[in-house]
């Protein structure tokens, strides 16, 4: 079995060692700030952002969980203490009252815009500043092709 193995040559391993580095290393960096400079961690953070950027301020549950990268089960647990924050609201569905709706409050949005700058400025010291234009429509090529294998459901 071990023979069947298509083991990785030194510049794979570089490079799935500094890909795995990031992966462990950037959210805790980005979870850091923003616990420090607002409550909030980065799975919270997203959460109110994907709110923010939907129509109405609102997302079905289930698609909500899919813009965040986390599980229903998650989401449910973060959204009931965003929800006891006054940040967010829970609804039944007016088409189907099977599926749950989120909506943004105005509280919970005028927090998101307080949090977003020094987020925004991370993300840029961190990523954004660190590489060239090249390598940044590079990066985005790359983590398109990666998550549509991790992902194949979703469209990026």
């Amino acid at each position: 079995m071990a023979e069947d193995v298509r083991w990785l040559d030194p510049d794979q391993l570089q490079g799935w060692m500094a890909l795995a580095g990031m992966l462990f290393k950037l959210p805790g960096a980005l979870d850091y700030q923003l616990q420090r400079d607002s409550g909030l961690n980065h799975f919270e953070y997203t959460v109110l952002a994907a709110l923010s950027e939907s129509p109405d301020r609102s997302r079905r549950m289930s698609d909500l969980a899919g813009e965040a990268n986390g599980t229903l089960s998650r989401l449910s647990h973060v959204v009931k203490r965003l929800e006891s924050r006054g940040f967010v609201d829970r609804r039944p569905c007016d088409e189907d009252g099977r599926i749950t709706v989120a909506t943004l409050t105005d509280k919970g949005y005028a927090y998101l815009v307080d949090a977003a700058p020094g987020h925004v400025e991370m993300v840029r010291e961190y990523v954004i500043d660190a590489l060239t234009p090249e390598q940044l429509e590079q990066l985005k090529v790359i983590s398109q092709q990666i998550l549509a294998k991790v992902d194949p459901g979703r469209s990026c």
